[in-house]
């Protein structure tokens, strides 16, 4: 869409289950919401509208799908309510934000600007790839790679299988933890002799008979077709190779919150990158500015939790505009 020279009442940028919940919010208020939905790219994992969904190809856990739904077709349906209500979308990527002017400025990567009364940041976060062969094009076509234990480790195809887990930290012991009530055996594969987690995330991960630890290892390459039918490792002292038979792997070294716009906004970012929430409160530490979804949340990174929060921050956005006798 052309950006309109007018000033906007509200600005949601990001267009993921935070994002689009939000808009269908402020929608319904009568507030006419535009929504920065982002364009595709590789970076150096893909990157597409609608956020890691789009890379998910089936989600079981999402409250109202009994029989289950891929992410694509989730947000579809998350993106065709939010239309519904009148939300409008522009299908631009912002490069920059100025919330020292009022109205705020935002600068997109066309080179056009949107003002804005309010925004709402629902970025969201990406996962990080270890870059081995065959990891992105099996995790991008439900072949058995996720980044992702909680949402996908209870599903039929890793129940009572040899899976892998990547990672040495909290998160890798989290997820690994997890996938023992469901697999057969738990490979827990870390590049160091030692893990960075906690010893008391290492000690519950541990007490589980399943759960085995594959020390000084690095992944090369994910060996399979259409699904995964083995890991490739390297030694990191000795540099030999070697390869393990698993039936699925979980990539669990973070994620990286997309918030490099915010570089020089004034937004106050925690020392991992994500949007700082002091309180249960969306807003930010610039009034009319909020922020919902992965992009502010480092623990929880699930589809309802970041819809849920795209419902707290229009909520809120909703009633500062109403406070500021902006309508």
């Amino acid at each position: 869409m052309t950006v309109s020279s007018s000033v906007e009442r509200v600005v949601i940028i990001g267009s993921g289950p935070a994002g689009w919940t939000a808009a269908i919010y402020c929608a319904r208020a009568n507030l006419a919401p535009l929504c920065v939905i982002g364009v595709p790219r590789s970076d150096p994992a893909p990157v597409l509208p609608g956020g890691q969904l789009m890379l998910t190809t089936e989600v079981e856990n999402y409250p109202g799908f009994p029989t289950g739904v891929t992410g694509p077709e989730l947000m579809e349906h998350f993106q065709r309510q939010a239309k519904r209500f009148g939300t409008r979308i522009c299908d631009d990527d912002v490069v920059s934000c100025d919330f020292q002017s009022r109205p705020f400025v935002l600068t997109l990567a066309s080179g056009q600007s949107i003002r804005a009364s309010s925004v709402i940041i629902a970025t969201g976060a990406t996962a990080n790839w270890v870059g081995a062969t065959n990891e992105l094009r099996l995790a991008t076509s439900g072949g058995g790679v996720s980044a992702c234990a909680v949402c996908d480790g209870a599903l039929p195809v890793y129940r009572g299988k040899e899976l892998a887990v990547i990672g040495g930290g909290d998160t890798a012991m989290e997820e690994a933890t997890y996938l023992t009530k469901f697999a057969s055996k738990v490979y827990v594969i870390h590049r160091r002799d030692s893990f960075r987690a906690s010893k008391v995330m290492q000690d519950r991960l541990f007490a589980s008979p399943n759960a085995v630890a594959v020390w000084n290892k690095r992944l090369v390459n994910v060996v399979g077709d259409e699904r995964i039918e083995a890991v490739e490792l390297e030694d990191t002292v000795s540099g030999a190779r070697s390869t393990l038979r698993v039936d699925g792997l979980f990539v669990a070294i973070g994620h990286s919150p997309a918030t490099r716009f915010l570089t020089g906004s004034g937004v106050s970012l925690d020392e991992a990158g994500y949007v700082a929430l002091s309180t249960r409160s969306s807003a930010t530490n610039i009034d009319g500015v909020f922020a919902a979804g992965d992009v502010a949340d480092a623990h929880y990174r699930q589809a309802v939790t970041a819809a849920g929060m795209g419902c707290q921050a229009a909520l809120e956005c909703e009633r500062w505009l109403a406070a500021k006798g902006i309508h």
